[in-house]
Formats: C-alpha cells, structure tokens, sequence
C-alpha cells in the first residue's frame, strides 16, 4: 500500500535522527539525500523512497514515532472479539487495510481502538467515527499483519461453525413450507446454522446469486452483487460435503445423485420478507458445484423510466405494448433485468377489461389481477404446454417468460397472429440478432417479420455513488471508446473512488442502457429474406434506433455510470 506520509511531515533533525536509528539508513546516504532535497526540492521521505534507501514500513514506523502514533509489530487476532467487525464491512477493511483492536467505554462516549496499515490519511479517523459512531483511537501495523486479521476475525464465526460440521449429514431437519432462517436454534447442527448465516448475509448484502465452488484442498463462497462476483469465504474441502447436501435438501433435490446437474427451489423468509431461491448444481471433478438466484418475492414493479429507459423510449415502448396484436420481445444475457422490463410492461397494461395470463420460471413479481402460472418441468408443466392451454382461456394479453424452442416460439408467434398480443424474452446479445435466432430454431422467416413489432435489447450496468465519485477528464483513448472528439458543454463525466457508502466499490446499485428495434417495413422484408444480423442492424440505425452503447455514453456524459464501467459491460460499435 503507497502512503504518502512524506508529504504530512518535512524533514526535521528528530526525524532524520529517527530515520538512522530505527532503519537501515547511512550518515552518508540521509547527508546525499539531503543534498539531492536541497538541488531538486521535494521530501526527504519520497527521496529516501524512490532511491530505495528505506522501505515503505521503516517511514511508517519512523513517522509514527515522530507523532506519537503507536506502532504494533504484531498483535493476536485471536484476542479481537469478533462482534466488534460487525459494522465495519470486510469490503472496506481490506480496501483500507484497517481492523478494529479493541473497545472501551470512555467520558464522552466509547472509543474504539483500530490498527491501519496507513494512519496519516486525513479522513480515515472521521469515516470510521461515521461508520461505527464510536470515536476513534487509530494505531499502525504492518499491512501482511492487518490483512491476516481481517482474514481470521472476520471468518471466525463461520469457520467454528465449519468446523462443527461433520462428514455425517443428517437430513430430518423440517422443511415443510418457507423456512425462516431467523428462527434457528443453538440445538440446530452445524451445518445448518452455516447455510442459513449464508443465505441471510447474502439477502443484507444484496447478492443477487450465490456461488458455491469446490476445488482440491478448499471450497469458495463468492456472491455476485451489482453483476459482480466477489470472494467472501474460503474453507477448506472437508466440510463442503455436508453444506451441498443441507443446500440440495433444502431444495429438495435427491442428495443420493451427485454424478448428474440438478435444478430446484428454496423458498426461505428473512424477518417476514418472503425470498424465493433458483438452485443449480453441476458435478465437477472436485464436488458438486452450487449456484443459488435470489430473488425476493415483492410486488412492487418499478417504472420503466425508473429502471433507466429515457422518456423517448419509455413513450416508444409504450406505444408499441398497447398495440391489439403482435409480438414483442425484450433480449439480453443472462441476469440483464428482461423479467423486469416484462412486468413494468405488465403493469402498464394490468386492468380490469383485459384478460392477461404469464407462464414464468420463476415467478419474480407478483402482480395482483394478473394470472401468473409457475413452469414446473417435474409434471411436464413447460412453456409450450401453459401457452396452449391459454389459448383456451380467452386470454387478451400473454406474457412468456423465455422462448427457449421451437415449440414455444411458434406457438407463441401463432398466438400473436390471432389476436392476442405476446411479451417474451430471448437470449441474444443485440436486437438485431432476435429475428434471426428465431430462424436459427426453425421458426419460418415470413412468421418472424409478419408477427414481431419491436425488440428492446438491455444490459445492466453499475450506478457510480454520489457520494464519493469525482470529476473526470477522459484520455484520448477513453474519448475513442466515447467516439467522440470533444466532450459536450454539459457533459458530467466521473470516475469511481470507493468509500463505506459502497463497500469500496465505488459504485451503488444497478440502470439499464438498451435499443429499441421497431420493425418497420424495410426491417420486414430483410427479415423475410434471411439476412444476416448484421444488416438488419444497419439498417435499424439508419432508421434512427439508438445503439447499446450509444446508450450508455449518454448514461456516462450524465454522471450516472463510468467509462471503465461502460467498456465493461459493451464494446465499442464495430
């Protein structure tokens, strides 16, 4: 970690006394440091540094003593308590290499005493005042010391429940109904105390999935928050067992069968909140791997200007949604919000003239008035067979949660050329591409171009926080990515810093960039004569259709994202 401590504290002769007697350093080297000081100008520290006279840790230590900041060359992390990490997210100690020691009851209130890698930063004390509401009390460490705390303490807990778990599993715990996993007992095994401490931090967290990976020697916890994985256990192998087989109980999978990939459900409550679990297990050569979806079962549906589409578009989109007959489609990878952009759809639509009936897997929100059937392939209930079956209930509006075969898009674009009007999802990466991945599972090009109206494409990308990003200048490279030549007169572009309000990250929650293909006639006849995507695409644009990426460079020029987050999540327009 750099610590520019040399620029708190100028060169002195205590401090140059200090440098001789707690380092390595020379006479002769501090007296040609302080000559190269006297010819170039500078700090005697950043001189020491860049000659590699002295360490980065010998200044710490140095300056610590010339301030009177106590500096610990070890101390026990197994003496922390490890309640007192509570309020301090791991996200942020590691960031800044910080762990809290110890807490006393003082005059004015408690003070809490914290060992930092870097005590000359002029806001650490007040962020943790502001994050803990104790005053602060701050001493130094080296950062291998502090990093290795933070690893012990803040895993603790969850490694003396680890290692309570045996190999011997034992499967009668009751699972009938959601279980609250609040309401777990001392007289509960190990192992189940460990699967519900997971699932609840995840929910407190946010995490939209939950990996649970096994390797040789150990298996990982990594939870993906705002489309990001990130590590927040290691334990080792012994105890991975037990924990697949609680999880693949609570889905009630067969726990017998670890050489074939499994699909279920959890449902769970968290303090009254209902949460509904996607689980899916693949055997690997090191164990059966687990990935858990959380979603919580609300039923409040944001707007589709709230979730990030422009007026323009929102307008767009509804124009086409109130339309008697057709079919549109919303497209995107995996866990890019098409569900949602569906049920804001559905809840402009929802009204008491209007029969609408969805077939999801799962579903995500409860929309009351609206007739919503869940897919359950263990009785052969597939998205074909629900779409049948509401031909026959005289529905007005239909709502398909995927089209994933043939079967279902043809009787889904069949519905749509009988006077009903269809909302589905397809998994492609542009608008463009939905037409002909329609094609690609058989569906006849004439269909496609007579049944479908438009098509939204839309990614996720990272909201920066407001309250720690910065103004940013972009890079002549950044300004290509941009494809632009100068920046407009209004233009807010920040880059993202990190800070407690966001565990670090520098960013806070999640918007949607999209494009709105309308399929209009020259659209149609290209889809008729089976182009490629690529100039379905061309032609889209000339007709005014706003790129992805276009998109989310208006989304950046706005201050609501950053370039780098950007260039993550789309390329540039070939």
């Amino acid at each position: 970690m750099n610590i520019n401590a040399s620029r708190l504290i100028d060169y002195s002769p205590k401090l140059g006394d200090l440098l001789l007697k707690h380092t390595p350093l020379k006479a002769e080297q501090l007296q040609e440091a302080l000559e190269i000081q006297k010819q170039e100008g500078g700090l005697l520290g950043e001189i020491l540094l860049r000659r590699s006279l002295i360490s980065q840790l010998d200044l710490t230590r140095v300056l610590c003593a010339q301030i009177g900041i106590p500096f610990l060359e070890d101390f026990k992390s197994s003496d922390i308590p490890p309640t007192l990490v509570d309020q301090i997210p791991i996200n942020y100690a590691k960031a800044k290499e910080l762990i809290p020691l110890s807490k006393e009851s003082g005059p004015k209130g408690d003070v809490l005493t914290v060992v930092v890698s870097n005590p000359f930063d002029p806001s650490l004390a007040e962020d943790l005042r502001v994050l803990t509401g104790s005053n602060i009390r701050l001493m130094a460490s080296s950062s291998m010391r502090i990093q290795d705390a933070i690893n012990r303490v803040y895993e603790k807990n969850t490694s003396n429940i680890v290692d309570n778990i045996s190999g011997e599993f034992d499967e009668s715990y009751d699972l009938e109904g959601p279980i609250d996993i609040l309401e777990a007992t001392e007289d509960d095994a190990p192992v189940i105390k460990f699967v519900n401490s997971l699932l609840f931090r995840a929910v407190k967290e946010k995490a939209s999935d939950i990996h649970i990976e096994p390797f040789e020697k150990e298996f990982v916890v990594r939870f993906r928050i705002d489309g990001i994985l990130y590590d927040i256990i290691r334990q080792p192998k012994r105890a991975h067992a037990a924990i697949a087989s609680r999880v693949k109980v609570m889905g009630t999978l067969d726990i017998a069968e670890k050489r074939l990939p499994q699909d279920g459900r959890i449902k769970i409550k968290i303090a009254g909140k209902d949460v509904d679990i996607r689980l899916s297990t693949v055997p690997t050569n090191f164990g059966e791997r687990l990935v858990m979806r959380i979603l919580e079962q609300t039923g409040t549906v944001l707007q589709l200007e709230q979730l990030g589409f422009s007026d323009q578009s929102a307008k767009a989109v509804e124009k086409l949604i109130f339309r008697k007959y057709g079919i549109i489609l919303v497209t995107g990878p995996t866990g890019s919000g098409k569900s949602t952009t569906l049920s804001s759809c559905l809840v402009k639509l929802n009204s008491p003239t209007r029969n609408i009936m969805t077939v999801e897997d799962p579903i995500e929100y409860q929309i009351p008035g609206i007739n919503q059937v869940q897919v359950n392939a263990k009785i052969e209930l597939t998205f074909a067979r629900a779409l049948r079956a509401f031909l026959r209930q005289n529905p007005d509006i239909i709502m398909v949660g995927e089209i994933r075969d043939k079967e279902t898009a043809e009787i889904a674009i069949n519905a749509s050329l009988t006077g009903h009007l269809v909302l589905s999802t397809l998994h492609t990466n542009d608008a463009s591409g939905a037409a002909t991945r329609l094609i690609d599972m058989g569906v006849e090009p004439f269909l496609v171009a007579s049944s479908v109206l438009g098509i939204v494409a839309q990614r996720l990308i990272r909201r920066v926080c407001t309250k720690c990003r910065v103004p940013h200048t972009p890079s002549n490279f950044e300004m290509q990515e941009l494809a632009l030549s100068q920046l407009p007169a209004n233009a807010q572009v920040y880059k993202a810093v990190g800070c407690p309000s966001c565990a670090q990250s520098g960013y806070s929650g999640r918007t949607v960039i999209h494009e709105l293909m309308v399929v209009d006639d020259e659209i149609r006849s290209l889809i008729i004569k089976n182009v490629d995507a690529g100039t379905i695409k061309k032609a889209a644009v000339a007709a005014g259709m706003t790129t992805l990426r276009e998109d989310g460079v208006t989304k950046v020029l706005d201050g609501k994202t950053t370039i780098d987050e950007l260039m993550r999540a789309t390329h540039a327009e070939v």
